[in-house]
């Protein structure tokens, strides 16, 4: 004989039967744990663990004012899940409220499946951040000869990074300088960078660090990107609304701080932008660049 199933287990599961047969609807509230204890007679820890199943299974969320309700449609089975669709979800999730709100309950609720399915297909939270990186890479193209030396090529990089950064603003922080993650489109990326000083006296392991260098430029600027979208979500300001909103205190400031320099920039409305920044910072790094490489052919 099998083993029984716990009271907990046989309650969330009629609780979803009534969700799959549309007795309870997104946004209906489900049985309280006191009326779980009157309906079943159980006790109230068992009502407690019944509802912490539900939410599990991502059946259910917790309303303040409300109570518990039905997060929405009942589950799709299993069988409709693949490990394309967790990741494409996940980065879709990401890219519109950061990766901070980035849960597998949350993904779970969003494709309409039992939180605990996810785990078959991507085992831990490092391996779907590793599958979100090299699925995002995987949509950066370079071609397969360098378009007209290492400079041309490693400008060309640098911008289809700085592209794909600002597509995905939590690429940037979730990519380990020290601790690389092993995806394959972003070693594909990494040995095109390398390949770009063929024909060049760098030996092999400068090429790498230039490859470093390079990267760590572009994610360094984008490393701004999620949470100046994440102020824009709390606030509603625009980057420039936020600067006309501080123009008064920074005039202040530079009056009596006796700062003139600082006080000459704001007074001829110096504009920051990121995409300035980028370039401004691209250009000197590959000048720089340039000077090595040429003391090198010397």
């Amino acid at each position: 004989m099998g083993e029984a199933v716990p009271p907990y287990r046989r309650i969330a599961a009629e609780v979803r039967r009534r969700i799959e047969a549309g007795e309870l609807r997104p946004g209906d509230r489900v049985p309280s744990a006191r009326a779980i204890t009157e309906e079943w007679g159980v006790a109230i820890a068992t009502a407690t663990k019944a509802h912490a199943a539900l939410r599990e299974e991502g059946l259910t969320v917790a309303r303040p004012g409300v109570g518990t309700v039905v997060a929405g449609p009942a589950p799709r089975r299993d069988h409709e899940l693949t490990h394309e669709r967790i990741v494409t979800t996940a980065i879709a999730i990401a890219d519109a409220d950061g990766l901070a709100e980035l849960s597998m309950r949350r993904i779970a609720v969003t494709l309409g499946v039992a939180t605990m399915s996810l785990y078959r297909h991507v085992p831990s939270r490092d391996d779907l951040t590793l599958a979100m990186i090299d699925a995002a890479f995987g949509d950066l193209r370079l071609p397969p000869r360098l378009p007209g030396g290492w400079r041309a090529g490693l400008e060309l990089c640098a911008r289809r990074q700085w592209a794909l950064f600002k597509r995905h603003p939590w690429l940037g922080p979730s990519m380990s300088l020290t601790r690389p993650q092993p995806a394959p489109n972003a070693l594909r990326l990494t040995e095109w960078v390398i390949a770009a000083f063929d024909g060049t006296s760098v030996p092999l392991d400068q090429r790498m660090y230039i490859q470093i260098l390079l990267f760590s430029f572009v994610r360094g600027a984008a490393s701004a990107l999620e949470p100046e979208a994440e102020a824009m979500r709390e606030s509603g300001l625009t980057a420039d609304q936020w600067m006309d909103s501080q123009a008064a205190a920074m005039n202040r400031l530079n009056i009596t701080g006796g700062m003139p320099n600082i006080q000459q920039l704001t007074t001829a409305d110096f504009d920051f932008d990121l995409d300035k920044l980028f370039e401004f910072g691209l250009a000197r790094l590959l000048d720089g660049i340039d000077l090595f490489v040429r003391a090198h052919a010397e």
